[in-house]
């Protein structure tokens, strides 16, 4: 235990409350760990904390207890809605996650209360729960927070209620940094009050974090913590009880790997990460139907309502698998996780390391295993040097059956598993694109034939990369994919609806022929008499010999085409006076 632990909580500089260290005795937690044994004497001393912990390291307990030791010692007590202490933390899963390691500690202070503001719910029902119970410890993701400042028209006064706020923590604030909530994060630190105590803790240094350190803490005392052991492990990153490995394996078979992988280690608990929520959503439905008699969930960033409760029951459960996006690479706390397994790397090294981190937690062994591209090897090396990161090549993985003959079978038999394969191939390759580390993962490597054949697809999808090149190694299905049907009947109901207003759409649209009606007699004569005259009056303007007895003629069958026109004679007497003067003319040029 030397290697985790820092000693029993007796032994800290500063006297804990004794219903804290009774629930700490509850949960068994009898062991300091070292950010603990540094943080918890400086945060109780009233000074700001900027710490740096592998993940892993027990940081919630860090903040936690001094955040209810400094409530406790407050000369002037909180009223229900006044918040004491807010904790910011960048996704849901984080914060339900802390919620119930606090909620496990003021169970014996009855006079705190806390409330959780994350998004997935109705955010009416939160302004309404804080109206109702308060919120001493506020614990919250940045855009609900930042949505509740707001609410001052819906009878929530947030603005008011944290001018008593002493503690404000910003739990894995590399990230909050790096899902884009710089902008969220100056907004509600312009609500609260400048004499606060402020820890920041995260599992990676960077210069915005550094920005972030000066602008909201005053004078911090910066804490590393890093990994005891060997020489070798004094600067890696990832916990010293962690076993990483890689194994390398073609485009085509890297689905089948892990299904025989997972199949092998039924009776385990297993996080399985994807670079895309399209390929949560189509290969966790694959593995739900490859893996029998496992209980497999699937968590990604798009889900609304549905993640806290997934999360919260794979929690609870033995063994089963966790198909996931980077949503679940921070921060979370799920026990006796057995392997992280990576089936695309990541697209920041650091992600790599948080990833592998939700396993061997608090002194306990895991494992992780990235899948690795035969021109990828060389990211090994790289995480080597980048994240002090070794890993270790795994021995190929053995019982490897051809399953993909089945996912395309449920493609063929559902349109939605179809789409499904289509749009995770798609944005598997853009995603591909943008990874941090190009000089290893480029497009222009992958073979597409073999991609696509590894996720099953039945046809390549249109797609800028694919555009104007040919693939003779792909064997496209010679079933027509229009054909293929929603097994939803009401589904495949609405796409015939669909199909039929396009068909409909397409065929109006279609240039039609325009076809001359039939004209009465006279009006076609009148139109060559027209075309005649404007002939006629141009050859004239041409032509200056044209005598002045033609002209008259021609400015004569002019008047009476436009009386014609307006009414003011009939057909009959214009054929009639129409004809005249050329009988006049003929018996002339025949004498």
């Amino acid at each position: 235990m030397d290697n985790t632990t820092d000693g029993t909580w007796d032994s800290l500089s500063v006297q804990l409350n004794q219903k804290i260290l009774q629930t700490l005795e509850e949960m068994k937690f009898t062991y300091m760990t070292p950010v603990q044994s540094a943080c918890i004497p400086l945060f109780m001393s009233n000074k700001d904390v900027a710490a740096e912990a592998v993940t892993g390291s027990g940081k919630t307990l860090a903040f936690v207890i001094p955040i209810i030791e400094l409530l406790l010692r407050r000369e002037e007590k909180l009223k229900k809605r006044q918040v004491g202490a807010l904790v910011i933390t960048p996704t849901r899963e984080l914060a339900l996650q802390i919620s119930e390691v606090t909620e496990k500690f003021i169970q014996k202070f009855p006079q705190f209360t806390q409330i959780l503001l994350i998004g997935g719910s109705n955010p009416i029902e939160d302004v309404e729960k804080f109206k109702d119970q308060g919120g001493n410890i506020v614990i919250a993701t940045p855009g609900r927070l930042e949505d509740m400042f707001r609410r001052k028209s819906d009878g929530l006064d947030l603005a008011s209620a944290v001018r008593s706020l002493d503690v404000l923590v910003l739990d894995e604030a590399d990230r909050l940094l790096d899902m884009g909530f710089e902008a969220s994060l100056n907004t509600i630190l312009g609500y609260l009050p400048k004499q606060r105590r402020t820890g920041l803790f995260s599992a990676t240094q960077t210069q915005e974090l550094e920005n972030l350190v000066r602008a909201g803490l005053r004078n911090p005392v910066r804490i590393t913590v890093k990994e005891k052991g060997q020489a070798a492990a004094a600067t890696q990153k990832t916990p010293s009880r962690l076993s990483n490995y890689y194994t390398i394996c073609r485009s085509e078979d890297k689905f089948n790997t892990l299904v025989a992988f997972l199949r092998q280690h039924k009776h385990e608990k297993h996080l399985v990460f994807f670079s895309t929520c399209a390929c949560v959503e189509y290969f966790g439905r694959a593995l739900e139907v490859l893996v029998k008699k496992v209980s497999i969930r699937c968590i990604h960033g798009k889900m609304k309502n549905k993640r806290n409760s997934i999360f919260a029951d794979f929690r609870t459960l033995k063994s089963g698998i966790l198909v996931c996006t980077d949503v679940m690479a921070r921060g979370v706390d799920i026990p006796d996780v057995n392997w992280v397994l990576q089936y695309d790397p990541p697209s920041s090294a650091s992600a790599f390391v948080h990833r592998c981190g939700r396993t061997a937690r608090i002194g306990n062994y895991g494992n992780a295993l990235v899948f690795l591209l035969p021109m990828e090897e060389s990211y090994v090396n790289f995480l080597s040097i980048n994240q002090k990161c070794p890993l270790q090549k795994m021995s190929p993985v053995k019982d490897v059956v051809d399953v993909l003959p089945k996912v395309k079978a449920m493609a063929l038999s559902d349109r939605a598993m179809f789409e499904k394969g289509i749009r995770a191939f798609v944005s598997c390759v853009q995603a591909y694109r943008k990874h941090e580390c190009s000089l290893i993962f480029r497009v222009k490597d992958l073979d597409f034939a073999f991609l696509a054949s590894g996720f099953a697809l039945l046809r390549l999808p249109k797609m800028p990369e694919l555009r104007g090149k040919s693939f003779p190694e792909f064997e496209e299905t010679s079933v027509n994919t229009d054909s293929i049907r929603y097994k939803d009947k009401n589904r495949e109901k609405q796409r015939q609806k669909t199909l039929a207003e396009r068909k409909d759409k397409v065929q109006a649209e279609l240039p039609k022929k325009n076809f001359l009606k039939n004209k009465a007699w006279s009006k076609q004569k009148m139109k060559k008499e027209r075309r005649k005259k404007r002939v006629a009056k141009r050859k004239h303007d041409e032509d200056p010999d044209v005598d002045d007895e033609e002209m008259k003629e021609l400015l004569d069958d002019t008047r009476l085409l436009k009386k014609l026109k307006k009414g003011q004679i009939s057909e009959e007497d214009f054929e009639e006076q129409i004809s005249r003067p050329k009988l006049k003319h003929k018996l002339i040029a025949d004498c």
